[in-house]
């Protein structure tokens, strides 16, 4: 059976993304479901996958980076509002069996991610 993973990386200090809220919601027509909230630990990855078992079912899913909350508590000044405060990753699932790794590389103003392995 499937399942999701995510971690997150801040290339702007050259380390994991510890303690940043994160948020899975399962996305159907106009719906906008929270499934589950979790907070990174210390090598800027999460205790448990995000999503797996019986939940874990193709469809559309956000996860949402709680990013301006992280560098705020690492005395990082940043601008009201933020330029970047929540990122918010919109994708797929397709094949309920496979693993999908969604990593996350943060700085203040900007990120990227990919589906990892």
């Amino acid at each position: 059976m499937g399942y999701l993973t995510t971690h997150v990386l801040d290339s702007a200090h050259g380390c994991p993304g510890s303690e940043i809220p994160v948020a899975l919601y399962r996305i159907s027509d106009t719906r906008r479901e929270l499934l589950h909230t979790t907070l990174t630990n210390d090598d800027g990855r999460c205790d448990q996958p995000v999503l797996a078992g019986d939940d874990f079912k193709a469809g559309v899913y956000e996860l949402v980076f709680s990013v301006g909350s992280y560098y705020r508590q690492k005395g990082v000044e940043l601008p009201e509002p933020a330029f970047l405060d929540d990122v918010v990753l919109r994708f797929g699932i397709a094949d309920e069996t496979e693993h999908y790794h969604v990593p996350l590389l943060i700085s203040p103003y900007s990120y990227s991610t990919y589906r990892g392995s």
